[in-house]
């Protein structure tokens, strides 16, 4: 068993710089696209938090010269919950400390376990209760990490995560294959995900898509479009965005501490639901995200420096029992016109 007590060498602030090359990563590419991955790694990984599956960070993708991934953060500390600002520069939590298209699965057997006992994150391992409440943003013992195993491929990388935890009955095998398609601008997120435990694994995983297009700062040349007429229990700042029938427009450019985050509701049961548009007109570039299951909730979080939108779907799967879904990214160019 592999117990481990995170980021406790980092005294103060821990810098994670993306170009830092002491990192486990890879390299892909198809000649169109070329993506850059952080690898899982218990001692020197890039990401060692316990909210996102630690495969598939992509911490780069360029395609025809825009990068679409990178950090959004200045530094990471892990007294810091999710994020804050000091002296003009932006710190992550070492739960939120991520990069690029960065999943989280719902945590399963908190509630049923006592406090010493463990409950389960796919893609991070078992993790130790204490006397604390759940929240995502808290970084808590990792009693078993589990095993990782990873294949490479010149366009594409393979994480295999193996997890048994009799404690708490909860056992798997999760696959997740980060594939660029060959002769296209389309990357493809392929998960598998097999039942070995006892107990029924239930709940949701949604993509977090950090989107640092060229770092360039959220506002007017930025929209979101959906094929759905969007409806919102919450609507953003009237003064920063607006909701426009399928669209999300910026009215202004985000900037110091200012946030925009809008439900993305008003989606049906059909898996068609589940396409996202989020084109920059200023740089002529944008990005489709397509999923294969229906959408069970879509939000948008987004600050000065990254534009989030989290699509969400739901799983479960029994003792003995398997589950796939995939989601497929395509990146593009705007003609002239569109701008």
């Amino acid at each position: 068993m592999l117990r481990i007590l995170l980021v406790t060498a980092c005294v103060g602030v821990c810098l994670r710089s993306a170009d830092a090359a002491d990192y486990p990563q890879a390299e892909i590419s198809n000649g169109r696209i070329t993506a850059k991955l952080y690898l899982p790694d218990a001692a020197k990984g890039f990401y060692r938090g316990t909210r996102f599956d630690w495969s598939g960070i992509i911490h780069s993708l360029v395609y025809r010269g825009h990068d679409y991934f990178g950090p959004w953060f200045d530094a990471m500390d892990p007294k810091v919950r999710d994020y804050t600002y000091e002296n003009g520069r932006l710190i992550a939590g070492a739960c939120s400390a991520a990069t690029g298209p960065a999943e989280e699965f719902q945590v399963m057997g908190f509630d049923e376990a006592k406090p010493g006992g463990t409950f389960l994150k796919i893609g991070v391992g078992a993790l130790r209760k204490d006397e604390r409440p759940y929240a995502s943003f808290t970084l808590f013992e990792i009693a078993d990490g589990g095993k990782w195993t990873v294949r490479r491929s010149r366009g594409s990388v393979e994480f295999t995560h193996q997890l048994s935890d009799p404690a708490s009955g909860y056992g798997y095998v999760y696959r997740k294959t980060v594939r660029l398609e060959a002769g296209k601008p389309v990357l493809t997120l392929e998960h598998s995900l097999r039942n070995t435990g006892k107990q029924p694994i239930r709940g949701t995983v949604y993509n977090h898509n950090f989107l640092t297009l060229d770092k360039r700062p959220t506002g007017p040349d930025f929209t979101l479009s959906v094929p759905y007429r969007i409806q919102t229990t919450r609507s953003p700042d009237k003064e920063m965005a607006e909701v426009r029938d399928r669209q999300i427009v910026y009215l202004r450019t985000l900037e110091d501490k200012q946030v925009v985050s809008v439900p993305v509701e008003g989606f049906g049961a059909d898996p068609g639901d589940h396409d996202i548009r989020i084109e920059n007109r200023t740089l002529g570039a944008g990005m489709r995200i397509v999923g294969d299951r229906p959408l069970a909730d879509n939000r948008l979080w987004s600050i000065r420096r990254v534009l989030a939108i989290e699509p969400f779907i739901a799983l479960a799967v029994q003792p003995g029992e398997e589950t796939s879904w995939k989601w497929t990214y395509e990146f593009y160019t705007l003609p002239a016109a569109a701008r």
